[in-house]
């Protein structure tokens, strides 16, 4: 049997055993070790299994992984996530579907202090949804609204995703986290047009909100402070060269830990309870990391990634049309599985196909990342969709479902304009 065969072979079983709905992780672990065992032999494949999670569980620039997650978890449980929405809710909640419009500015923010989409979708579905049954809004697109923001925590940074897409492929993770705040607030726009194009067509959708003065306005933004502190700490640090990405994530830390305290908004048992969490979600994206790897190894001794990458460089098409494909290609698998699990299975395959059409490592990441934000949105796995579902459990899945239909949309725009102009992506790394 040939490598290439074999390869294949490991592939369609790894989907299988994922499409169970085993652990990812262990799953692509599995198929990596048995694989590159039949391939190389027993003894080397116990060898790289060893060795891969060893590594992994050991390794120096997986550190900032748990920082940010604790990071994320002490904001969630001080309440910094609320103060954000409130804030939002008070300066623009007040125009027809503004508090659609300030869940959209307060998902933002929040993922700019906790990395995980996830988190952010479930919290701001706590926080928002309530408010916006209150004002009698139409309950398909405030939860679509909120699954569909809550994406942007994987996008602007810091995210879980471009630390393991830079681990990966051996990128900066300064320059991925630059990469994604531009393309991160023109999606946040994209979303904040669909609510006011929605509402434009339909106002029955979403009445206005309660007005408020001016003086309301301005002690509003005391809510903003701390996450702007926050995130300034860790950007502003990383973009100067101040700090390395762990040590970014280390300062990001403190600095939410300590304004939690000096403002006694955290009690010790919401503490441990961030802890945790922090220790429970790390050790998953770890093991999934370290399964990966070992995956990866088997990928690149059956040299199916090599291979596809010389027979596309080959093909007799444009570039960007052969992205495009490659782009096709996440868009489908998003609708089945994991955009976490997609990303980890893939980026060994075609990260190669990208290098040798001559697209740019960081403008790539990016685009992956926005891909995977549609995978989180779209049915049938849609895990925000959910999350949002499991916090509202009275508002149907499929109004969910269809509430963030015209936020699929703004995704493709906002992945399309960066395909055109990829510099909305590069141009803040190119400061470094």
């Amino acid at each position: 049997m040939s490598l290439t065969a074999i390869g294949v072979i490991g592939i369609i079983v790894l989907l299988i055993m994922l499409f169970s709905k085993m652990p990812v992780g262990f799953v692509m672990g599995l198929i990596g070790f048995l694989g590159f065992s039949y391939v190389k032999g027993w003894g080397p494949g116990l060898n790289i299994l060893a060795k891969d999670f060893f590594e992994m569980f050991s390794s120096h620039s997986l550190t900032v992984i748990p920082l940010f997650m604790f990071m994320g978890q002490i904001s969630f449980y001080s309440g910094i996530s609320r103060r954000l929405y409130d804030a939002a809710y008070v300066l623009i909640g007040a125009r027809p579907g503004g508090l659609a419009m300030a869940s959209v500015a307060a998902c933002a923010g929040f993922a700019a202090i906790s990395g995980s989409t996830n988190a952010t979708a479930a919290t701001m579905a706590t926080v928002s949804i309530p408010e916006m049954k209150r004002f009698k809004y139409d309950m398909g697109l405030a939860a679509g609204t909120v699954a569909a923001a809550g994406s942007l925590g994987i996008l602007i940074p810091p995210s879980t995703i471009f630390i393991v897409y830079g681990i990966l492929t051996e990128q900066s993770i300064g320059s991925l986290f630059l990469a994604g705040i531009l393309p991160g607030i023109l999606l946040a726009l994209l979303f904040v047009a669909a609510i006011h194009l929605q509402v434009r067509r339909n106002p029955a959708l979403a009445p206005a909100g309660p007005k408020t003065t001016w003086i309301q306005k301005i002690k509003s933004l005391t809510g903003v402070f701390e996450a702007l502190l926050i995130f300034g700490s860790v950007m502003g640090g990383l973009f100067s060269g101040v700090f390395t990405p762990t040590e970014a994530a280390a300062v990001g830390a403190f600095f939410t830990l300590l304004l939690s305290v000096v403002r006694r908004q955290l009690s010790l048992k919401h503490f441990f309870k961030a802890i945790a969490d922090t220790t429970r979600l790390s050790c998953m994206v770890m093991v999934i990391v370290a399964g990966a790897t070992v995956f990866g190894h088997f990928m690149a001794v059956t040299r199916i990634p090599f291979d596809l990458s010389n027979w596309v460089a080959a093909l007799p098409l444009h570039p960007m049309l052969i992205m495009m494909v490659i782009i096709l290609i996440y868009l489908v698998g998003g609708c089945f599985m994991d955009g976490f699990a997609l990303i980890m299975l893939t980026v060994p395959i075609f990260f190669p196909v990208a290098q040798a059409l001559g697209f740019d490592p960081i403008w790539f990441g990016v685009i992956i990342v926005l891909i995977a934000e549609m995978g989180v949105i779209t049915p049938p796995v849609g895990i925000n969709v959910y999350v949002v579902y499991g916090v509202s459990k009275d508002i149907p899945l499929e109004a969910i479902f269809r509430g963030v239909l015209p936020f699929l949309l703004a995704l493709i725009i906002c992945n399309g304009l960066l395909m055109i102009f990829p510099q909305i992506a590069l141009f803040l790394p190119g400061l470094l």
